[in-house]
């Protein structure tokens, strides 16, 4: 149980009383910088497009291992359909109430505590320890994580080993954890036709009825088996626009929004040949305009995923599960640079919802699994 005195619960309150809507951060990362610094951590702001990033490192020798996070919060809402004010963290019947309460402030107050007790514990610690902090993960992502990742690679300082303290829980705290992501491409695909008057489809070319075959083909096609760690990429239709509005004209042009979720099995450029190739063998005349929001990731079974479950079982008994379900998070741009990544963090239930919360018995159990992971990754005694 989590006692009232706290440490990670006194901060995660004065964190929550900060309303860092995206991209705000509202001065949490300073709060986070004080107690840091005081820890012997070398603590630098990196802002960049009206964004503020923190990067804390403690030691100069490998390996390094990392926690990240984002003090960034969505908007709360309609606050009158909230028990309490969004941003004046409450505690009711064992849970503790506010914006950012489970996604993600807990899991920040938990590394920071986690890292002060390993720090008092273990001076001359092996290897080095690392905060990664942004305040644009729940916007745009391209002023945060991303750019903290394109200046350590600058400085050949890439993590050995990183935890993301998204929300990963599902039903029972520690019962997840993620150790990949799926990719996710969208692209906007025009077809076009030439309109006219319905009584004379002779004299018209209905992009409609040229694009169905072809759709109907792209949402059967089986792009890859997936594997161990991830299902098989999906192919789906999020919008369909077309025609004037009249219903005596043939429509000109059909645009359609679709989505690929995809796995290690597949590549981006690979998908996009493949459609290609499949609209070409239907004769269409199209366009495409891609954009790719994250490549998938995946940390096999291997030092971090056995560290993390490990701890997990010592300090709560329960067996984690690994699992690359889900949307994308920061992790897709640190995987980039670092070879085991994996997101662990408090029950999801409520997260982007009004009246989120976390359950206050889960909040020092979760600080000591990220004590205990560190203390295995740095070959620390306990």
């Amino acid at each position: 149980m989590t006692s009232p005195a706290s440490p990670v619960l006194s901060l995660v309150e004065d964190l929550i009383r900060r309303p860092s809507v995206t991209p705000e951060d509202e001065g949490c990362q300073a709060v986070l910088v004080a107690r840091l610094s005081a820890a012997g951590f070398v603590c630098e702001t990196i802002a960049s497009g009206g964004v503020v990033n923190l990067w804390a490192r403690r030691g100069t020798t490998a390996p390094l291992a990392i926690f990240a996070g984002h003090t960034d919060v969505v908007p709360p809402g309609p606050r009158d359909q909230w028990r309490t004010d969004p941003f004046v963290p409450t505690i009711t019947d064992g849970k503790l109430y506010g914006r950012g309460a489970a996604d993600m402030k807990s899991s920040i107050a938990a590394f920071v505590v986690a890292a002060e007790e390993f720090v008092a514990a273990h001076p001359d610690h092996t290897g080095s320890i690392g905060l990664l902090i942004t305040s644009d993960e729940e916007g745009p992502a391209t002023d945060g994580t991303v750019k903290v990742c394109e200046l350590l690679v600058a400085r050949d300082q890439k993590p050995d080993f990183c935890i993301v303290g998204e929300p990963t829980s599902a039903t029972a705290f520690g019962d997840t954890i993620k150790n990949g992501r799926r990719g996710s491409m969208s692209g906007k695909l025009t077809v076009k036709g030439k309109q006219g008057h319905v009584a004379y489809p002779e004299k018209a070319r209905n992009p409609i009825h040229l694009v169905a075959p072809a759709l109907a083909e792209l949402a059967t096609t089986v792009w890859d088996n997936g594997n161990e760690y991830f299902p098989p990429t999906t192919f789906q239709v999020s919008n369909f626009h077309s025609g004037t509005g009249a219903t005596n004209v043939v429509p000109g042009d059909a645009v359609i929004d679709f989505n690929f979720r995809f796995s290690t099995e597949s590549t981006a450029d690979g998908l996009k040949a493949r459609v290609q190739e499949l609209l070409d063998r239907h004769g269409l005349d199209t366009q495409i305009a891609w954009s790719l929001s994250g490549l998938p990731f995946l940390t096999p079974k291997g030092t971090l995923c056995a560290a993390l479950t490990d701890a997990i079982a010592a300090e709560t008994g329960v067996t984690a599960e690994l699992s690359t379900t889900g949307g994308t998070s920061d992790g897709r741009f640190i995987a980039q640079i670092c070879p085991q990544v994996v997101e662990f963090g408090p029950i999801n239930a409520t997260i982007h919802q009004i009246n989120e919360c976390i359950a206050i018995a889960d909040l020092d159990p979760l600080k000591n699994i990220y004590r205990r992971t560190l203390q295995t990754l740095l070959a620390a005694q306990p």
